[in-house]
């Protein structure tokens, strides 16, 4: 998403040189650009106007400092008030608005809105995992949608993944009388949290209305969720504003953030509905939710990546102490196909190299992308199969895979046997650069790899061949 607006800051960042201060006419035209780029981005006229004046106003006679370029300094303009008016500042209360509030006598109950098909259900069972595994909490999921074919069944199954307790209802049964029976049951169970999924309709009508509307009076929620799928645009603000008016809502949570779609939504939701992103979801595995963070949202739509996100998912998925056996292992010059399926599969906890690169800064993601990051993806895991086809001797001893062992590898795997070929040679890639950092040989390996010109003498090394760096 706003890979036009990346691209046009990163433009004018080139073309404003030489400067020693931001001005109305050397800014003029970077301020086109990033309209222009806003509004192809579907993101509200209000928005645009009102994102466009405080840049202007806040950038006007900002003296460019140290070795800031006038393009580099008007994007960090940029930046700061994009944050403002995605995420705002803090409460009267010096609380951050994008925070869960669960400050409530237990259970804390968390209302979902919103249209269907806007990912209602799953983002329960991610909300109710994210609850679990990052506040600790003893989560209930109970639905109140009675008339979708199968939203009964599909919150149970998505409960059970996420490990969370669920309450069975009927459709025959009144929302009403639903929400009451879950909410006597929680109390007599001690759960602290209490997630209401109620029923969407494809479109504003008056029965949802006044459905949602009843269950929020006989609830009385701390937290009342809209739900939306980021890919609407435009229609997402409209959506949003009439469940605003209709409900007290606390908080919106995006959807299907991972789309193709150009995203305006994610600017302008918070702005016309005045209700904060509490948090926004990816893909449909039920670890696809991330709390809101507008400096770090606003650092990604400009192009300027999430290293922090990558951290945080390497934090959550990557295996410390197998880590340090890997460590030590190869500083005694052991290294294997085992280790190296291991590696692989770390990766793909990550979410495989399109969700890496998606949070890398954009020079570093454009480059990447020139590469078609499914084929690698699709690589990537025709590798993990190869290596699956094979014995634990031939993992642990590469060397004693000839000619007839790789012809049953190949036909176990499904690939062709240059494909086992292929692998054979890129793990002896790594091996050698493993032995060379066993040894101390960091810089000598950087030479031969030609990185001390800088990354772009890399050639791709042990890596698949749709994700080699192109030349």
């Amino acid at each position: 998403m706003f890979d036009t607006l990346s691209q046009k800051l990163a433009q004018t960042v080139k073309t404003m040189r030489g400067q020693a201060r931001l001005t109305e006419a050397n800014t003029s035209e970077m301020l086109r650009e990033v309209r222009l780029a806003l509004l192809e981005a579907d993101v509200a006229l209000p928005v645009v106007r009102e994102l466009i004046a405080r840049i202007k106003e806040k950038a006007m006679g900002e003296e460019v400092i140290g070795s800031l370029s006038p393009g580099q300094a008007l994007v960090g303009v940029v930046q700061r008030e994009l944050t403002e008016i995605i995420g705002g500042g803090a409460d009267v209360a010096g609380r951050n608005p994008s925070e869960i509030n669960l400050a409530a006598q237990p259970p804390a109950i968390i209302l979902m809105v919103g249209l269907q098909g806007a990912g209602k259900t799953t983002t329960t069972g991610k909300l109710a995992r994210w609850l679990r595994e990052q506040r600790k909490k003893k989560v209930l999921t109970v639905s109140c949608d009675v008339y979708r074919p199968s939203a009964i069944a599909q919150l149970q199954t998505v409960s059970a993944q996420a490990e969370v307790d669920f309450l069975p209802s009927e459709s025959c049964q009144k929302p009403l009388d639903i929400a009451h029976a879950a909410l006597d049951w929680a109390k007599k169970h001690h759960h602290e949290v209490l997630i209401v999924d109620t029923a969407g309709r494809l479109g504003i009508d008056q029965a949802m209305m006044d459905e949602v509307s009843a269950l929020h009076a006989a609830l009385d929620p701390i937290e009342t969720f809209f739900v939306v799928d980021a890919m609407l645009g435009q229609d997402a603000v409209n959506t949003a504003k009439a469940f605003g008016d209709a409900l007290p809502l606390t908080g919106v949570v995006l959807t299907k953030l991972d789309g193709d779609a150009r995203g305006g939504a994610a600017m302008s939701v918070r702005h016309v509905t005045g209700k904060p992103i509490k948090f926004v979801g990816t893909g449909e595995k039920l670890d696809g939710l991330e709390a809101f963070n507008p400096e770090r949202m606003a650092s990604r739509i400009l192009g300027m990546g999430d290293i922090l996100a990558l951290v945080e998912e390497a934090q959550k998925t990557v295996d410390i102490e197998q880590a340090q056996k890997l460590a030590q292992k190869i500083k005694k010059g052991g290294f294997d196909l085992e280790d190296f399926r291991e590696q692989i599969g770390q990766m793909r906890k990550m979410g495989g190299i399109g969700n890496l690169i998606d949070k890398l800064p954009a020079q570093f993601a454009q480059a990447a992308s020139k590469a078609n990051t499914d084929d690698a993806d699709k690589q990537v895991r025709r590798m993990e199969g190869i290596i699956n086809s094979m014995t634990s001797q031939e993992r642990a001893k590469p060397e004693l895979i000839k000619a007839s062992r790789k012809r049953r590898i190949a036909a176990g795997a499904g690939v062709q046997v240059q494909e086992v070929n292929r692998l054979l040679n890129q793990f002896e890639q790594m091996q050698t650069m493993m032995k060379k950092l066993k040894g101390g040989g960091m810089m000598k390996m950087m030479r031969a790899m030609g990185g001390m010109k800088g990354l772009g003498g890399l050639g791709g090394g042990g890596l698949p061949p749709g994700m080699r760096r192109p030349r």
